[in-house]
């Protein structure tokens, strides 16, 4: 009899620091705060560093400051992961593999945030921890991959964790540069954009396979796919177009610049495949889905997409507007969050579906009894 991959645990961290529209558009003018909420329906985002608006650029904490914690990329996961095992009642030295799903890593190369955890925790040495290097669509991709490989029985206990550290990025020489059209696309791209639509946070879940499991518990349906197309552009990085240099790049090329037309028409497409896959298959539950964890590229997006799908707004999870895009930790933060609220519980039966699509395209859905 094969095991079921459970959920066992899930947590989260968010910055306390508030960053409403008005200064985010003091510190990177491209559209009146006005013009934001209208547009996105995002009031406000939460970052871990601060930023000076007269100069338009991050303030990062004191190098002299040892005590300020969390400060970093690898700080904000370490927090989710360490409240999702607590939660889970799993001790570190149990799990058999750890990722990091993010695009903004504290550095880029050598797995450096999963292999920092996996050193502060004192995961076992032969416990795997790597880096994924993808945004918003990644952290189902990920559970997918995880799923079939706990299937095979090669690992019993994993951990995935999720970041997005915008907040570092602040740069108004980068964000108010612009991407000139390219292949594909006839239009001129504004950085701003995504200042305005990302913020701060990470969450984590532990995902464990049980053999005395209640019977219909654990990932009921998973699945992951690949399109093609650029959603999120940054061209800067790698050995192609190292980091901007006069001459050689634009300060653009640095930027993560989001092509919003693109997503607000691929959202709906990719997000209604996400719920016929694991959905269609299972017709008699889809009644009983309790709750739905969407990524949340807008609010506006997300908010038509629940319309046209036809789905109850009570039923779909939201903080997009007081949070900001959180990328590929969106997921994980709205699932720690209803938890720690009771909303739903684990080992109660609960039906949950989980969903995504982002950037380059990877996208993916579960389909989960909790």
């Amino acid at each position: 009899m094969t095991p079921n991959v459970c959920v066992v645990g899930a947590g989260a961290f968010v910055p306390s620091r508030r960053v409403s529209n008005a200064r985010i558009a003091r510190a990177i003018p491209g559209w009146p705060a006005e013009r934001i909420e209208e547009k996105l329906g995002i009031r406000e985002r939460r970052f871990l560093w601060d930023i000076d608006e007269a100069t338009g650029r991050a303030v990062p904490p004191p190098e002299d400051d040892g005590h300020i914690y969390p400060a970093t990329n690898t700080d904000m996961c370490e927090v989710a992961l360490r409240k999702a095992l607590t939660g889970a009642g799993v001790e570190a030295g149990e799990l058999d593999a750890l990722f990091v799903v993010t695009c903004t890593p504290d550095a880029p190369h050598f797995n450096h945030d999963a292999m920092q955890l996996h050193h502060r925790l004192g995961l076992r040495e032969d416990a795997f921890a790597l880096v994924v290097d993808d945004g918003c669509g990644g952290t189902t991709y990920v559970l997918d991959l995880v799923k079939k490989m706990m299937d095979g029985g090669r690992f019993r206990t994993v951990a995935v964790v999720a970041s997005a550290f915008t907040s570092p990025l602040v740069n108004r020489e980068v964000y108010l540069d612009e991407l000139p059209p390219g292949p594909g696309r006839a239009k001129t791209l504004q950085g701003y954009l995504s200042m305005y639509v990302f913020g701060d946070g990470a969450g984590a879940v532990v995902l464990q396979t049980k053999q005395d499991a209640p019977a219909g518990a654990g990932i009921l349906a998973s699945f992951s796919g690949n399109a093609h197309g650029d959603l999120v552009i940054r061209k800067g990085g790698g050995v192609l177009k190292l980091p901007y240099q006069p001459g050689r790049s634009r300060p653009a090329d640095m930027a993560f610049v989001v092509d919003g037309f693109r997503v607000a028409r691929s959202y709906p497409e990719y997000m209604q495949k996400c719920l016929d896959t694991v959905l269609n298959p299972r017709p008699e539950l889809k009644g009983e889905v309790k709750r739905y964890y969407f990524h949340q590229p807008n609010k506006r997006v997300m908010d038509a997409f629940v319309s046209r799908a036809g789905l109850s707004p009570e039923t779909v999870a939201c903080n997009v507007d007081l949070y900001g895009n959180t990328s590929a930790a969106g997921m994980l933060i709205l699932l720690a969050e209803d938890l720690e609220a009771g909303r739903v519980r684990l080992g109660a039966g609960d039906i949950v579906l989980v969903a995504a699509v982002g950037a380059n395209i990877h996208y993916g859905a579960q389909l989960i009894r909790l």
